[in-house]
């Protein structure tokens, strides 16, 4: 069954629509870059947006940055709201059932396929943003071409430069997991796969608003989207590794609580489409 949702993510040409589109965005912040060698001042726009003009090899955390706060979450959110209400809303999901699968395996195999796409998406931008970054800022003369800055002012080697972006693209794929039980609870609450979207989209929204308010300060340390910006936190030197552990357990438990609620819900719904 993962096999089959599997195959039927990497086929659908929405699903590389999305994934194009994730990597266009930065491609074209990159290229306006590049044709004004004008970056933001240091603190303003997305992190390392402003460090990349000096070497692209920090573009890819630049590009992270970009996508994460709307365009990746809109995405996923898409993605995971129409794994059940999508074939509720096709007449399938009855079909399916039928067959002899069990709607706990059915219910996993949609949650694995949706935790595939976002991380082709954030591997794809990651990847994407490397290369044109790579391509169109080259490091500013008499510095070494390996080495690159972080956000302490200390130098980081190729090595260690690779070794943190990977952690990011991990940290953010692994954010984007709550994000993706969200959808995919209200996926199983609803035949509107948009319905399942927007209402994922709006807890989102949601969240973001409330992290901004004082009078929310007694819950902000448990919204899903409080530390999504805390991978910046990874290149630092010493890596400040408190908000980064804070947001995988929150995280984790908004996972584990939606999409036991999803399963729980799935498991007694009567299905009729």
């Amino acid at each position: 069954m993962i096999r089959v949702e599997l195959r039927k993510l990497l086929t659908r040409p929405r699903t590389w629509v999305a994934v194009g589109l994730l990597c266009l965005l930065p491609a074209i912040v990159a290229v306006f870059l590049a044709v004004t060698d004008v970056a933001p001042r240091p603190g303003e726009g997305p992190a390392f947006l402003s460090a990349v003009l000096a070497n692209g090899k920090l573009f890819p955390a630049a590009a992270l940055g970009i996508v994460l706060p709307l365009f990746l979450p809109v995405a996923v959110a898409v993605v995971a709201g129409d794994a059940i209400a999508g074939e509720a809303a096709g007449g399938t999901l009855r079909y399916l059932l039928v067959r002899p699968v069990g709607r706990t395996r059915l219910l996993v195999a949609k949650f694995v396929s949706v935790v595939a796409f976002l991380l082709l998406s954030v591997v794809a931008v990651a990847v994407t943003a490397y290369v044109v970054g790579t391509r169109l800022f080259v490091p500013v003369p008499g510095s070494p071409a390996g080495i690159v800055t972080g956000l302490s002012g200390t130098t980081l080697t190729a090595r260690d430069l690779a070794v943190r972006t990977l952690l990011v693209i991990l940290y953010i794929a692994w954010s984007m997991v709550g994000v993706a039980a969200v959808a995919l609870f209200l996926s199983t609450l609803t035949e509107s796969s948009l319905g399942a979207a927007l209402g994922a989209l709006a807890a989102l929204v949601l969240s973001q608003v409330l992290v901004t308010l004082d009078a929310a300060a007694s819950v902000r340390d448990y919204l899903p989207t409080r530390y999504w910006l805390a991978w910046v936190d990874l290149f630092r030197e010493p890596v400040l590794w408190h908000d980064v552990q804070r947001g995988v357990v929150v995280q984790g438990a908004y996972a584990v609580v939606l999409l036991g609620l999803a399963w729980a819900n799935f498991a007694t719904r009567d299905v009729t489409a």
